[in-house]
């Protein structure tokens, strides 16, 4: 059984950071590119950013890049995100999920309905 879990959310000051992790078991973590998603209250869901398999090629949404840090550590079935410079316009509930088995890197961007798998999310509230 795949368990997908998410941790690291809170509420943090407009300019402060927070580290997001996500832990997977019940898969072979490295044959899938991982992502972040966030959804916002009254938004739709959007791709933060994601990961390729090998966690070598990484890809950011224009509203986060330069601010958050996507890696991964494959020997501990882990992903991370680093969220920097954090602003109001952050505050979602963010998931943590597997691509397509074998899929290429930037899949939360160009082929978001091809997500394998879920976490039940982590709420990170930023005020102002």
């Amino acid at each position: 059984q795949v368990q997908v879990v998410e941790s690291g959310g809170g509420l943090v000051q407009a300019g402060g950071s927070l580290r997001l992790s996500c832990t997977v078991s019940g898969l072979t973590f490295d044959d899938y590119p991982m992502a972040w998603f966030r959804q916002a209250p009254g938004k739709e869901r959007e791709g933060v950013s994601c990961i390729s398999r090998r966690r070598f090629s990484t890809f950011y949404a224009d509203s986060v890049k330069g601010r958050f840090t996507i890696s991964g550590d494959n020997t501990k079935n882990t992903l991370y995100l680093q969220m920097n410079s954090l602003t109001p316009e952050d505050t979602a509930m963010y998931y943590c999920a597997a691509g397509p088995r074998f899929g290429v890197g930037n899949w939360c961007f160009g082929s978001p309905a091809t997500s394998t798998y879920w976490g039940q999310g982590t709420r990170v509230t930023v005020s102002s």
